[in-house]
């Protein structure tokens, strides 16, 4: 196989999985917003805030998939992922609470990955870039 395509095919299918999370996550947050809310008042942060999560997971999570400014959006959720994990699972001596933290830390090193290397041919911003 050519490494180009492989390449290419990698970051692609690498978009998708890392994209589904966040994307999910918008739209749940969506479906129960008051529960979100009151859930980020509990942890010390202004429920005022939801709407910037929700654009953050949602629009940054279809912008990574699609390859949209994802040089962009991955720097912005790897900022995000590391904030959540600092302002809510940030607890020595919860395990599961540690582990959400080093999940949301490893995932902003995946961002941060994608921001250095960019989406590949497959995505919008090649086509853009491609078109101008």
């Amino acid at each position: 196989m050519n490494s180009g395509i492989f390449c290419d095919l990698t970051k692609l299918l690498g978009r998708l999985l890392i994209s589904l999370m966040f994307i999910s996550a918008g739209w749940s947050k969506i479906a129960g917003y008051a529960g979100t809310q009151a859930y980020m008042e509990s942890a010390g942060v202004p429920g005022a805030l939801l709407p910037l999560v929700i654009i953050a997971e949602l629009g940054g999570g279809l912008a990574v998939l699609f390859g949209f400014l994802s040089r962009w959006a991955a720097l912005g959720l790897a900022v995000f992922c590391l904030a959540s994990a600092w302002l809510f699972h940030y607890v020595p001596g919860d395990q599961a609470q540690m582990i959400s933290f080093m999940k949301n830390i490893t995932i902003a090193g995946g961002f941060l990955i994608l921001a250095a290397s960019g989406p590949g041919n497959l995505s919008l911003d090649h086509w853009l870039r491609r078109n101008k």
